[in-house]
């Protein structure tokens, strides 16, 4: 049984069949908002940061939302190692009451995030290769600074209705915020590709703290995060509103070739569903859309469905589960750790291609 898909653009494809899979070759590393789903990649994210990228030091971008944004925040510390299994140790102890209110919810949060980073700014900022990038989103319109919940709930709606008609018109209610490295010019980015507007922050020891928390703000779960220093005022959410499997146009990087160009994106499916609204959406699936050829330079590694069906509750960890196991944290805990350890699998497999590459076991997408 493999635990792990291989899946790539036609660029890509025809790069790896030619050369392989190796680290010199990765320029950027995306990451999906997805919450608990990100505990699995731990063992993963700890030999590709810990031992392989380092290998074959050079800029590269990392981006991410929500849960992605903080694994990449972990990547850029000095012990890359220690920082996933403190961020695993961490994610997986928080625990709440039977109907935890907002504030209980920020406030596990914030203390979350205060371990986890906190004396650590310096080196996330200035890492010698690595540029970090979070994604957030800024409400527009009703959405811009809800007075109560029951405001923020008819903006959301209003947002939900809107999404379901087009994405483009999503883009009246929300827009994305990038905090990023100032050293992180990225043209393929900053040069506008779709309908929301996008406004980029340069990230800081003032504001790393707070656009991480924004990044994965859940949307009338979570009180929204005001005012980012550095960035438009207003009221920040979820990246993973507009950009859940962050649908970017990675092709731009490779300006006619792909040598030094890859993207590497472990993913928990090898589907890229655009935003968080359009999860019901299939149609809108990024391989599916008429902006297929983002992806002609990526490469996609995800868990396969045999491999799923070995875990605790034949899934990924996810959000759903805090109501699943109710009170019984210490089940839920441990659950979740086998998962992590289990996603050892999922490592071993990728060193191994790496290595000896393949190429029959990648599906072009």
């Amino acid at each position: 049984m493999n635990a792990l898909s291989f899946h790539a653009g036609p660029c890509a494809l025809e790069h790896i069949s030619k050369y392989g899979l190796q680290p010199q070759d990765i320029a950027v590393v995306p990451a999906a908002a997805g919450g608990a789903k990100g505990l699995i990649f731990q063992a993963l994210d700890q030999w590709m940061f810990g031992s392989w990228l380092p290998s074959a030091p050079r800029e590269r971008t990392l981006i991410g939302s929500s849960i992605g944004a903080w694994r990449m925040a972990a990547a850029c510390q000095s012990d890359p190692v220690g920082a996933f299994e403190r961020l695993g140790d961490l994610y997986c102890g928080q625990r709440y009451t039977a109907k935890p209110t907002q504030q209980e919810i920020d406030d596990v949060c914030q203390n979350l995030l205060r371990e986890f980073i906190g004396g650590r700014e310096e080196e996330i900022l200035n890492h010698p290769h690595y540029r970090l990038n979070m994604l957030t989103v800024r409400g527009l319109r009703g959405l811009a600074s809800p007075a109560h919940p029951r405001a923020e709930m008819r903006g959301f709606a209003a947002a939900s209705l809107l999404n379901f008609t087009s994405r483009d018109r999503l883009a009246h209610m929300l827009e994305r915020v990038v905090v990023g490295d100032s050293r992180d010019v990225s043209p393929w980015l900053r040069e506008k590709f779709d309908s929301f507007t996008t406004h980029f922050s340069h990230l800081d020891k003032g504001n790393l703290a707070s656009a991480l928390l924004a990044s994965g703000t859940l949307p009338l779960i979570m009180k929204p995060v005001r005012d980012i220093a550095g960035a438009p005022g207003g009221a920040y959410w979820d990246g993973g509103i507009i950009d859940y499997h962050l649908a970017l146009p990675y092709s731009r990087l490779a300006n006619g070739s792909v040598n030094g160009s890859l993207v590497l994106y472990p993913h928990f499916t090898e589907h890229i569903v655009p935003g968080w609204l359009d999860k019901s959406l299939p149609w809108r699936r990024a391989a599916r859309g008429p902006n297929r050829g983002w992806l002609d330079n990526v490469v996609i590694v995800a868990p396969t469905r045999e491999f799923l069906r070995t875990l605790p509750l034949g899934k990924l960890p996810d959000r759903k589960d805090f109501k699943y196991y109710g009170l019984n944290h210490d089940e839920r805990i441990r659950n979740w750790k086998i998962a992590m350890s289990e996603g050892q699998r999922l490592r071993d497999e990728l060193a191994a291609f790496a290595a000896k590459p393949d190429i029959a076991r990648v599906k072009s997408m």
